[in-house]
């Protein structure tokens, strides 16, 4: 009975989300926002339709399909595609990353001052609004087949975004720890140092093993099963080294995109299967999501919301005024920048356990808070495209 209920909650899942997405659609929103809705509907906090053994295995397909988007996000960092984008990808994505996490952090450093409390809490919250959510953000530029230069740097910037998040969150967490037990720990920046570079080099790793194994593939079938087969063993890989599967994701279809002739076959043969994982993926997300919590995040939550969407809006135009980008870059660019999960709630799971004092209020407000962005993230993401005349 056990199994036929989980088969049963898994045919709902696809169904529901399905239809449930169409329509919704009718409404203009967005398919990851219709994913998100029904998710919620059909979930624990409404009508509790999905087997908890379902919600079990989200962890399992949240991180191989978040594994296919930043492998396929490596299909945008050709050489040729690099050097089209030129100084504009790196400048922008450290401004807008910087920016939001500075935006946050003396916001709510003040924020603190004024209640009372302790202000390390507000490094690492400013740590975590420096990520995004590719996943969202990819979904929407596919719904809408979006193309142009403000899609290739969309796609290009929310690839290492991520990056730019580790980076400030192990500087913050080192100043956490200063400011929390008055001693400075580097060995926090030596192991976020070390990750980086496992995380770099089992990409490679993985990339160059993918190529040449392809090179015994006779059929299509055969090509698609390889390259999921290496996917996985990529995630897997990462999750069991403690890495970021992000990460080490993008850099091995950065590696296929570079050195094999036909790259494009590797992910045009993954678009053919992804649809119904990515609707699988962001259903079960809404149905994870604790919808509940969002009013215990209260002023200081509407703050990180507020000023991390100010950030990164700031961020893009500086970024871009300063690499001499296309001026719809500047102009729109930050709409697409708006969801965030992944990395973030990383960040936060780590401050629970390593500050047991303020680590609740740290995760309750960032996971309160991407409820509210992945719901409305995607609508926002399409409105820049739109706006861009991209859609």
């Amino acid at each position: 009975m056990p199994q036929a209920s989980s088969i049963l909650g898994l045919a709902i899942v696809i169904i529901v989300g399905y239809y449930g997405a169409k329509l919704i659609h009718k409404i203009n929103f967005p398919a990851v926002t219709a994913y998100l809705l029904i998710g919620i509907i059909i979930g624990p906090n409404i009508l509790n339709l999905v087997p908890l053994k379902i919600m079990d295995v989200s962890h399992l397909v949240s991180n191989f399909v978040l594994g296919i988007i930043a492998f396929s996000l490596g299909e945008n960092f050709s050489i040729k595609a690099v050097r089209s984008a030129g100084k504009s990808v790196i400048w922008i994505s450290v401004f807008e990353a910087c920016c939001a996490s500075l935006a946050v952090t003396l916001i709510l450093i003040l924020y603190y001052l004024c209640s009372n409390m302790s202000i390390y809490p507000a490094f690492i919250l400013g740590a975590a609004a420096a990520a995004t959510a590719p996943a969202a953000t990819v979904m929407v530029i596919r719904e809408y087949r979006a193309q142009g230069a403000l899609t290739n740097m969309l796609l290009q910037v929310v690839a290492i975004d991520d990056a730019w998040c580790l980076i400030l969150s192990a500087l913050a967490i080192t100043v956490a720890n200063a400011l929390h037990l008055g001693v400075f720990n580097p060995t926090v920046l030596l192991y976020l140092l070390l990750t980086i570079i496992g995380a770099l080099t089992l990409g490679v790793i993985c990339g160059f093993g993918l190529h040449y194994s392809s090179k015994f593939v006779r059929t299509r079938e055969e090509l698609l099963t390889v390259t999921l087969g290496f996917i996985l063993l990529i995630v897997g890989l990462s999750v069991r080294l403690r890495l970021s599967p992000l990460l080490t994701a993008l850099v091995s279809g950065l590696v296929i995109t570079n050195i094999s002739k036909n790259s494009s076959m590797f992910f045009e043969i993954v678009r053919n299967v992804d649809s119904i994982l990515f609707l699988c993926f962001f259903v079960l997300v809404g149905t994870n999501l604790e919808v509940h919590i969002i009013p215990k995040i209260g002023f200081m939550g509407l703050l990180y919301v507020l000023f991390r969407v100010i950030g990164k809006f700031v961020g893009v135009k500086l970024g871009s005024l300063i690499s001499g980008a296309d001026e719809k870059i500047g102009k729109y660019l930050g709409w697409g920048l708006v969801p965030q999960a992944g990395v973030a709630l990383g960040v936060a799971l780590s401050a629970r356990e390593l500050f047991p004092k303020y680590g609740s209020l740290i995760f309750t407000t960032i996971t309160a808070t991407t409820v509210v962005y992945e719901l409305v993230g995607p609508i926002c993401a399409k409105f820049g495209l739109k706006k861009a005349g991209e859609i």
